[in-house]
């Protein structure tokens, strides 16, 4: 491994640490999701799942249902960004859990070029829109705890004619 492959790695599985810690926030109960994006080595906005600004903090209904305006940690990262004075354009987005085919579309348009996850869900729409964009995927096998660390570290490749699915990745 290069040295500044060794580097990024070591980067990566930090950044995706504090997204695990950052989920901690939500108060989902089905699924917690955290999401950081880094450019230039600083963090410029964060996000985890949850209800819009002003909704009761309650993400699922009586029968264990996510309400449909739950927002995604990916969602509420990009939102919060551009109301900041910072830009996204060029950013790496760390995010629990792979995005769903809505947040891929918001990470294409929000000039993201790299997304790094720790959990592949169980559809794959929005990674195989990711691929098809040329956007750089990483799939780091991290959790919040340091200890956990695998250090398999799997990099998507961005041939789209390698890449046909359906489906799509979203929260509950």
């Amino acid at each position: 491994m290069k040295k500044n492959q060794g580097k990024q790695t070591l980067l990566d599985e930090r950044y995706m640490r504090m997204a695990f810690i950052w989920a901690e926030n939500s108060y989902c109960k089905r699924r917690k999701v955290g999401a950081l994006l880094v450019k230039d080595k600083m963090i410029i906005s964060d996000g985890y799942n949850g209800t819009p600004s002003g909704f009761e903090n309650v993400c699922e209904d009586e029968n264990n249902v996510t309400k449909p305006y739950v927002l995604h940690a990916e969602a509420n990262a990009i939102t919060k960004v551009a109301r900041s004075n910072n830009s996204s354009e060029g950013a790496t987005l760390y995010v629990t859990s792979s995005p769903c085919i809505e947040c891929a579309k918001l990470i294409i348009q929000a000039g993201i070029k790299r997304v790094v996850y720790a959990d592949a869900y169980r559809l794959s729409d929005g990674i195989d829109l990711l691929n098809r964009a040329g956007i750089e995927l990483v799939a780091v096998g991290v959790t919040a705890d340091a200890g956990e660390e695998t250090r398999e570290v799997a990099e998507a490749a961005c041939d789209p004619a390698e890449h046909g699915g359906t489906g799509g990745v979203d929260e509950p």
